[in-house]
């Protein structure tokens, strides 16, 4: 069985905007000081010593993240192409707020975030059940790459939340909102393809 440790970047300047990064990755997705701060207090407080390597997105947001939790561990890294957050096409790049005025009908009311039909608006965006494809392909190859240890990937948020949504395959995707900056998720995976949530979301994590 392999332990995946998901974790989300920290906070970038985009997110104090509120611009949809996607897979945008120039000045305004870098982290800002706060997101150095939380990286840091995750990186306190939760060992990964024992875990045998860091997964990491190959943008800047993450592996600025991945370089401070991984500060004394010093775990191999590799980056993953399918660890990339959604691509929301013509979007990326544009505010949140101005998009869910322009077009209501795609976003979470409560959420204030996109359902998976935005992409009728936002040419080039990239569907939830892709990403969903994409993460599960990435945790079934790492489970026989790395059987029976611990691993932390280190993504975005749109990912984690595939990677979860994956795992619990609920009839509604928006019933499961994006997890926050340096959350940690933990699920395990057989190489038979069971898989477990065992939590989601947290920030008390420990590597158990």
């Amino acid at each position: 069985m392999t332990t995946f440790y998901f974790i989300r970047h920290g906070q970038t300047t985009a997110n104090t905007h509120y611009i949809k990064q996607g897979i945008i990755n120039d000045e305004r997705t870098h982290l800002t000081e706060t997101g150095k701060r939380q990286a840091e207090r995750l990186a306190a407080s939760f060992d990964i010593s024992g875990c045998a390597a860091m997964l990491v997105s190959p943008l800047a947001r993450t592996q600025e993240t991945a370089a401070i939790l991984n500060a004394k561990a010093h775990l191999p890294i590799t980056l993953d192409q399918r660890l990339v957050e959604i691509s929301y096409g013509k979007w990326d790049g544009q505010n949140n707020h101005e998009l869910e005025r322009q077009h209501p009908d795609v976003y979470d009311p409560i959420l204030h975030d996109v359902l998976p039909s935005y992409v009728k608006y936002a040419t080039g965006g990239e569907t939830f059940d892709a990403v969903v494809a994409r993460v599960a392909d990435f945790m079934a190859a790492q489970t026989e790459s790395y059987p029976d240890q611990k691993i932390v990937v280190v993504t975005h948020g749109f990912t984690v939340k595939a990677a979860a949504l994956a795992v619990l395959q609920p009839r509604d995707p928006m019933s499961l909102p994006e997890p926050d900056n340096t959350s940690v998720t933990k699920i395990t995976q057989t190489a038979g393809r069971a898989a477990h949530l065992w939590y989601y979301n947290r920030f008390d994590a420990q590597t158990y």
